[in-house]
């Protein structure tokens, strides 16, 4: 956003060097990106070209006579040819320092005395153009210093970037009103009027919205006796170093407005809209449109139109109009438009059309409503001063418009966010100047936003906006203190504990996405119906947020067997999520841990499970045999209870799921719920004395039917051993001929270890048969010769 000083203090008297001023809007959040300071460049004049003609020994230059001021003619060699008799063009004379320090004197080019330069806009830092030499508009006097003619002599350009959310500041009238309140000086917006016509408005034009939530309000005027043709030089002047392209009086003045008070505006050539009628709807899917720069545009059934008595579509609403009604050289009556349409709308419309206008770009941020009656009266105005006349009336109806807030900002709550010791008067003292109301309850300002920002909904934005006029350099450097410094929850660390365990064992730890596709799901034997579809997935074919971790986990087992990476030892604690619970509307979301063992079988599972529980201290928990769970095999796999509840699965992957994901060998599986695993723990785990005498090993293996559990056995055999009994592994688990149908055998390694002393054989062995008659008398179950 680029603004002039001089225009800037037709709203406000601010004062200042150029560079403080500059400081002044970057602390108030409009950094300054550069500025330009022109300077008078008194012997720059303006010259009227007298007569043109042939450099006789040179074809790319001509040899112009200009009179300076003086009346005499002035002969200038020149390169440029877009100039003719009578044309008013800038002349640097016998002296000037160019602004690239260039010194212009009398020179000889070709045979022909040059005395001066004839200057493109870019020469004298007007524009950018430098093809041509600069054709100035005929209101100015020859002889004079250009730059006084048109107001920019010790003038200052300022380019600003605004942020996304100071909608505001996209006008020069906003900057000034910031500015102004920084410098604790009066703002006024001007309240333009126009001499009007005997002729009445509602004669010759109307307007229907026919879609309020669209468009909250239309603001309409007429003018006639408009004469199409060029603009002022310094309306001309101001555009152009404001980026804007000096096209014609119409769409210069329409330009300008815009600028200037921050909402766009559209022209329509009156003769060429029937009846003068316009009406705002949506578009119906498909329909066309030939837009101003000469594009067919179809458009989506989301798309705002405006339209005429036809129902026929004459421009894209707050995008870009139509070519039906484009002001022409001919146009000589204007209906004029300024509106309120909705953000999200114009958004929507210009991303899906590709099309982004300046008008575009504003209406997406959030304009003011308020001051649509302001707009075309200044329009008006500035047009009526090249001789158009006003139509009598305004055109003004509205539609949904938004509910001005009004929020409630905590005296105590802005001292805290920003270390301040503000008080009620000095915060309204701060707001009131840049347009909200405010009055004071105790220790409670109640502001009214203004309408020019939309981007003020909440306490925080207010804060914000006492913030930047308060002066963030005029809040004291503090550390914050804190009464607790910062630490992990108990939950946290005993998480932490239970990774660096399975880590110091041999496990990786690895993380796979939790995005699935459905046939991710139907591979690892899982329920696909049961699961929850992302809306707008990343990548169409992870369309599933994962129901458990198994599937993450063999497509990695997948991946590494086809890099024959060899045996893996894996975990991963995760999110799962499951379809919503009855009442509830956000997916049932539980952390489990998942640890996967390749070339092993559900042993190694038992081992990871008993690892697991020790390192959190659950001594309590069972296993429970279960042939129907899902992804697993059906024979080896159980379910893991904890005071009555079920809290993991413990077994190997269903040889299904291996084949559907081309995975070789079996595979050790164990989940965990984390969390109820956790609730379980034990604080304070007791710790064992370790002994230093020598220990024995000795093998049990019991033939057992298939429904008696292997944890139950285990749990006699570490009763019966008592303190003698070290440790106990499960081993091996064999079916067969040899042990029949619907059996099969167990086998323990047991470690015996006295704390006091060398166990002798006999001492073994009276172990041994205790473990031995303790499984046989209270299991189905008899060791295996």
């Amino acid at each position: 956003m680029r603004v002039l000083l001089s225009w800037l203090r037709e709203f406000a008297p601010v004062e200042g060097t150029p560079a403080e001023m500059g400081d002044q809007m970057s602390m108030l959040g409009m950094a300054v990106e550069s500025l330009d300071v022109f300077d008078p460049m008194e012997s720059i004049v303006v010259a009227r070209v007298l007569d043109l003609k042939p450099h006789p020994d040179a074809d790319r230059i001509q040899l112009v006579d200009v009179d300076p001021g003086d009346g005499e003619p002035l002969q200038i060699c020149c390169g440029a040819f877009n100039m003719t008799v009578g044309d008013l063009v800038p002349l640097a004379t016998i002296g000037t320092v160019m602004p690239n320090g260039m010194e212009i004197a009398k020179r000889k080019m070709r045979g022909e005395t040059s005395n001066g330069m004839l200057c493109s806009a870019a020469e004298i830092g007007l524009g950018s153009d430098h093809e041509g030499i600069f054709i100035l508009s005929g209101e100015l006097e020859v002889g004079e210093p250009l730059m006084a003619q048109i107001g920019l002599a010790g003038d200052v350009l300022y380019d600003l970037e605004i942020n996304p959310n100071r909608p505001d500041a996209m006008s020069v009238a906003g900057v000034a009103r910031d500015l102004a309140a920084h410098q604790g000086v009066a703002f006024v917006m001007p309240d333009w009027s126009v001499e009007e016509t005997s002729e009445s408005i509602d004669d010759v034009a109307d307007v229907v919205i026919h879609e309020p939530d669209l468009c909250g309000r239309f603001v309409a005027r007429v003018l006639r006796n408009v004469d199409v043709g060029v603009s002022p030089m310094w309306m001309q002047m101001r555009l152009t170093l404001c980026g804007m392209r000096p096209i014609s009086s119409v769409v210069d003045v329409s330009n300008y407005v815009m600028l200037e008070l921050g909402t766009p505006n559209h022209t329509y050539d009156l003769d060429k809209v029937p009846n003068g009628h316009l009406g705002v709807r949506r578009a119906v899917e498909g329909e066309e449109l030939i837009t101003l720069d000469d594009s067919e545009r179809t458009l989506r059934a989301s798309d705002g139109v405006i339209v005429d008595n036809t129902d026929t579509a004459i421009g894209i609403a707050g995008v870009m109009g139509g070519a039906s009604t484009e002001i022409g050289e001919s146009t000589s009556n204007v209906l004029l438009e300024v509106a309120w349409w909705n953000e999200r709308s114009i958004a929507e419309s210009s991303t899906s059309l590709g099309l982004r206008s300046e008008a575009s770009a504003r209406f997406e941020r959030g304009t003011d409503w308020d001051v649509n009656t302001r707009a075309v009266n200044r329009f008006c105005a500035l047009l009526s001063d090249q001789g158009a006349t006003v139509v009598s009336g305004i055109i003004d109806v509205r539609g949904n418009l938004r509910d001005t807030p009004v929020v409630d900002v905590r005296v105590p709550r802005v001292n805290a966010m920003l270390g301040t010791d503000l008080s009620a008067d000095a915060i309204v003292a701060l707001l009131e100047p840049i347009g909200f109301s405010c009055c004071v309850s105790d220790d409670v300002v109640t502001a009214t936003v203004p309408t020019f920002r939309p981007d003020c909904e909440f306490e925080i934005d207010i804060i914000e906006e006492i913030a930047r006029h308060h002066g963030y350099q005029a809040i004291a450097k503090t550390v914050p203190k804190s009464p607790d410094a910062g630490h992990l929850t108990s939950v946290q660390t005993a998480r932490r504990e239970l990774k660096a365990t399975l880590a110091g064992a041999g496990f990786n730890e690895i993380v796979p996405s939790p995005f699935l596709s459905p046939d991710d799901v139907i591979r690892s034997g899982l329920d696909v119906d049961a699961v929850v579809e992302v809306r707008n997935p990343l990548a169409a074919e992870e369309s599933i947020m994962r129901p458990s971790l198994l599937p993450g986990v063999l497509s990695v087992i997948a991946y590494n067997q086809s890099h024959r990476s060899g045996d893996l030892a894996l975990f991963e604690m995760g999110h799962t999520f499951g379809v919503p619970l009855a009442g509830e509307t956000l997916p049932d979301e539980n952390t489990w841990l998942a640890v996967a063992v390749t070339g092993s079988d559900a042993t190694a599972a038992k081992a990871g499970w008993d690892l697991v529980a020790a390192s959190v201290g659950v001594e309590t928990a069972t296993l429970v045999n279960r042939d129907d769970l899902p992804g697993l095999h059906p024979t080896r796999a159980a379910e893991i209870e904890l005071d009555g509840r079920t809290i993991g699965r413990v077994g190997e992957v269903d040889p299904g799921a291996l084949e559907a994901w081309s995975i070789s060998g079996r595979v050790a599986w164990l989940e965990v719920k984390v969390d109820d695993l956790l609730a379980a723990r034990i604080e304070s785990k007791p710790y064992r004395v370790v002994s230093t005498q020598p220990s024995s090993d000795i093998d049990l293996a019991f033939m057992v039917p298939d429904d008696t559990q292997a944890s139950a056995i285990e749990a006699t055999l570490v009763e019966a051993g008592g303190d003698d009994l070290a440790s106990i592994r499960l081993f091996d688990v064999y079916r067969g001929e040899q042990v029949g149908d619907s059996a099969r055998s167990v086998a323990w390694a047991l470690r015996l270890q006295a704390r006091d002393r060398t166990m002798t054989d006999a001492d073994i062995a009276v172990v041994r048969q205790r473990c031995i008659d303790a499984v046989e008398s209270t299991h189905p179950a008899r060791l295996r010769d």
